[in-house]
C-alpha cells in the first residue's frame, strides 16, 4: 500500500512538473523579424539582437525559417548537423537539434526543412508538436524569416505574436517594405508592426526614413506601425561577417551595437502577448499550410 502510494506521489509530482514546464514555454515571447527584401541586413539583425537580450540577462532562442536561405549558423560560426524537421520519425529529441551558439544563444536550424511542412500526415504533426514541448525555458524566440512576400513569410507572419520590419533608406527596400506591409494588411494578418531602419548614416537620417515610411502607411493602409530604432552604418559590421562572429560581441562599443542594445532595451520594456509558445506558432502554421 505504501508503495502504491509513493508511486501515486511521483506521478503527481511528474505531471505537475511537466505542466509547470509547459507553462514556462508558453511564456516565451514569439517574435518573428522578416523584410521586403534580401540584402538590408535582417538576418545580422536577428543575431545580434539575440546576443544582447542575452546579455540583459534574457534566455534566448533564434529559429532559423529562412526557407533555403538561412545563415544564422555562419552568422555565429556554428555549423547544423540537422534541421529541426529531422526529428519527425527519428528518435532524434529536441535538445539534439538545438545548437548552443554565441553568448549563451540558442540556435533551431530550420531552412529548407521547411518545405516538408505540407507534405506532415496528421500523426507526424502530433508527434512533432509533442516533441517541441521538449523546449526548455526562453523569455524571447526570435523567428528570422525569408525576404519578400511570398506565402512562406506571411505565414510566418500570420503566426508570430510581434512583428519587426527591417528596411534600410534604399528607396527600393522602403518600397518591398511597404509591399510586404500591404500583403500583410490586405490579408488581415497583423494589425501592427514594429519598424527598424538599418544602414543609416545618422540617428537623423534613421527617423526620417521611418516619418516617410509612417506617413505612406497611414495614408494608404489601416495597419499601425512604430519606430523601434535605426542601426548607423558601420564598417566594422563587415570585419564582423567576414571573421563569422556577431559584431556585438567583436567591437561591443562600436556605433552599430549600441543601437542594437538600445532596441534589445526597447523590447524589454515592452508587453508582448503569448499566445501558446512556439507549439502554438507551429499549430497555426500547420492549420495555414493544411
Amino acid at each position: 500500500m505504501l508503495d502504491q502510494a509513493e508511486t501515486l506521489r511521483q506521478l503527481i509530482t511528474k505531471e505537475e512538473e511537466n505542466i509547470k514546464k509547459e507553462q514556462e514555454n508558453d511564456y516565451a515571447k514569439i517574435i518573428t523579424v522578416t523584410s521586403g527584401k534580401g540584402g538590408v541586413g535582417k538576418s545580422n539583425f536577428v543575431v545580434n539582437l539575440a546576443i544582447c537580450l542575452s546579455n540583459r540577462g534574457k534566455k534566448v532562442l533564434i529559429f532559423d525559417a529562412d526557407l533555403g536561405m538561412g545563415n544564422d549558423d555562419i552568422l555565429m560560426g556554428v555549423y547544423p548537423k540537422y534541421n529541426i524537421f529531422d526529428i519527425i520519425g527519428t528518435d532524434l529529441k529536441l535538445e539534439e537539434i538545438i545548437i548552443e551558439a554565441s553568448n549563451g544563444v540558442s540556435l533551431i536550424p530550420a531552412g529548407s526543412g521547411l518545405n516538408k511542412v505540407q507534405e506532415l500526415t496528421e500523426a507526424e504533426k502530433k508527434m512533432f508538436i509533442e516533441k517541441l514541448g521538449e523546449l526548455g525555458e526562453y523569455d524571447y524566440i526570435l523567428m528570422d524569416t525569408g525576404a519578400g512576400v511570398n506565402r512562406d513569410v506571411l505565414s510566418f507572419v500570420s503566426a508570430s505574436e510581434e512583428l519587426i520590419i527591417i528596411t534600410t533608406p534604399e528607396p527600393t527596400a522602403l518600397t518591398d517594405a511597404y509591399s510586404l506591409m500591404k500583403a500583410t494588411d490586405h490579408f488581415k494578418l497583423k494589425s501592427e508592426a514594429k519598424i527598424v531602419v538599418n544602414k543609416a548614416f545618422t540617428k537623423e537620417e534613421g527617423k526620417e526614413t521611418y516619418d516617410k515610411f509612417d506617413k505612406a502607411v497611414k495614408r494608404f493602409l489601416s495597419m499601425k506601425i512604430s519606430y523601434l530604432g535605426c542601426i548607423l552604418d558601420d564598417r566594422k559590421l563587415v570585419q564582423s561577417v567576414r571573421q563569422q562572429k556577431p559584431f556585438t560581441m567583436l567591437f561591443p562599443n562600436c556605433d552599430a551595437s549600441k543601437c542594437v542594445d538600445e532596441i534589445a532595451m526597447k523590447i524589454i520594456g515592452q508587453n508582448i502577448n503569448s499566445t501558446g509558445g512556439v507549439r502554438g506558432v507551429f499549430k497555426r502554421l500547420f492549420n495555414i499550410f493544411s
